[in-house]
């Protein structure tokens, strides 16, 4: 059966033309923002939540990630963290310092982020620091055992990228991410039966092993300090031009 699902295209990506650089002819000064909906069938909403939080379960499923870890506490529902991931070859691999906070609201929940510059972990000569204007979810409890999720992202990728990259984030990637996360939630429940089942720290703050951070050892980190790398010349590679298939291994 399928996932029912909805990209949403007032604030999609432009469909032609590469994207220049921020404060270039022809580009606003803001990122367009993409947006997915997602109904979830025999998916509770609070297991999509734990998911989405859950950083051991994402190593699993997120097949684009190459690194990812907690950096510390800022609250009881607020934290920062690192992630870095995989872009079509032959584009540069793309990585992020969030500030991330969250809400449960009786069966809804909200999980947002922003960059932020952290002095222990200043941009990597191996990668592109990109910068989250605004990411986030809004988990909506629809049933029992189904919700459905809104996904935004409005992400700086820092430099210019080609009308293939543009096109192919909005119509397919996007997509494809979330059908995964879709199936990684229908095996959570039982993953995470064999691992710390009952650790979930974003429920349950006083499990938190993390560092506390002070609000002043961070700063906002503002697009126009960083790189800007232009991209928009690279071809698709061959092998990132076909498609393999969406199962992966969640044991």
């Amino acid at each position: 059966m399928g996932v029912p699902m909805a990209i949403l295209p007032p604030q999609g990506p432009r469909p032609h033309g590469h994207s220049p650089p921020l404060g270039a002819p022809g580009r606003s000064l803001m990122p367009p923002a993409l947006q997915c909906r997602m109904e979830c069938r025999d998916v509770p909403a609070e297991t999509l939540y734990d998911v989405l939080h859950d950083i051991e379960y994402r190593k699993k499923w997120d097949t684009n990630v190459i690194e990812t870890f907690d950096i510390g506490r800022l609250t009881a529902n607020s934290d920062v963290g690192y992630y870095a991931w995989r872009c079509p070859k032959p584009l540069k691999n793309r990585d992020v310092v969030t500030l991330r906070s969250w809400l449960p609201m009786g069966s809804d929940y909200i999980i947002m982020n922003y960059s932020v510059k952290h002095p222990k972990y200043p941009p990597r000569k191996d990668m592109v620091r990109a910068v989250s204007i605004q990411t986030g979810y809004l988990i909506e409890g629809t049933g029992a055992r189904s919700c459905t999720i809104t996904y935004l992202a409005q992400v700086d990728p820092k430099g210019s990228l080609p009308k293939w990259v543009v096109n192919k984030s909005s119509q397919f990637l996007a997509p494809k991410a979330m059908k995964k996360m879709y199936k990684a939630c229908l095996k959570y429940p039982e993953w995470k039966q064999k691992h710390d089942p009952h650790f979930k720290p974003w429920l349950f703050p006083e499990q938190s092993r993390l560092p506390a951070l002070a609000l002043s050892e961070l700063s906002l980190q503002h697009a126009d300090s960083l790189e800007n790398i232009d991209e928009s010349s690279l071809a698709e590679s061959k092998e990132d031009r076909g498609e393999g298939s969406d199962e992966d291994s969640l044991t």
